[in-house]
C-alpha cells in the first residue's frame, strides 16, 4: 500500500464521520420538535455506513501486486429510525392528543452525545493517520538526500 492509498482510505473516513457528525447535529437540533412537514414528531436518523472500492488506478495496482484489496468506506444511506415516539404527558402542549400526551422525538440526548464523541474520535483518529503518513513521506524524502 503506497502512501496515497492511506491518504485515500483516511479521508473517505473523515467524509463519512463528517456526515455522520451533521446526522446526529440534526438529531440533536430536532430533539424537542413535535410536527414536522412530515407529519408527527421528528424521528431520529441515523448514517449506514458501507465499505468503499478505491479508484481504479489503486485496483490495478493491487491486482498487479496481489495483495488484498484496502478498502475506504462511505455513506450507503440515511436511515429513520423505526422506534414509535416517546409519550410525554402535557396536556397544555398545542400538539397534545385529546387524552393529554405529546408525541415527542424517539431521539435520545444521551445517546447522541456519546456517538457525537464517537464520530469525534474516529475523525481526529484519521486525521492523525494522515498526518502520521506524512511524515513518514517527509522523513523517506530526506532519507534519500
Amino acid at each position: 500500500m503506497d502512501i496515497f492509498t492511506t491518504f485515500d482510505i483516511a479521508a473517505s473516513g473523515m467524509k463519512a464521520q463528517t456526515i455522520r457528525l451533521n446526522t446526529i447535529s440534526s438529531n440533536l437540533a430536532n430533539a424537542e420538535a413535535t410536527s414536522t412537514p412530515e407529519g408527527g414528531p421528528y424521528k431520529k436518523k441515523s448514517v449506514v455506513f458501507q465499505t468503499e472500492n478505491l479508484p481504479f488506478r489503486h485496483q490495478l495496482q493491487q491486482s498487479l501486486l496481489e495483495r488484498g484489496q484496502a478498502q475506504g468506506v462511505k455513506v450507503a444511506r440515511i436511515i429513520e429510525d423505526p422506534e414509535p415516539p416517546q409519550l410525554r404527558y402535557d396536556p397544555t402542549h398545542p400538539d397534545a392528543r385529546e387524552d393529554g400526551y405529546v408525541e415527542m422525538p424517539n431521539v435520545s440526548i444521551l445517546k447522541e452525545m456519546v456517538d457525537m464523541k464517537s464520530a469525534t474520535r474516529s475523525y481526529e483518529a484519521n486525521a492523525t493517520t494522515i498526518k502520521s503518513a506524512k511524515r513518514m513521506a517527509m522523513k523517506a524524502l530526506e532519507i534519500g538526500r
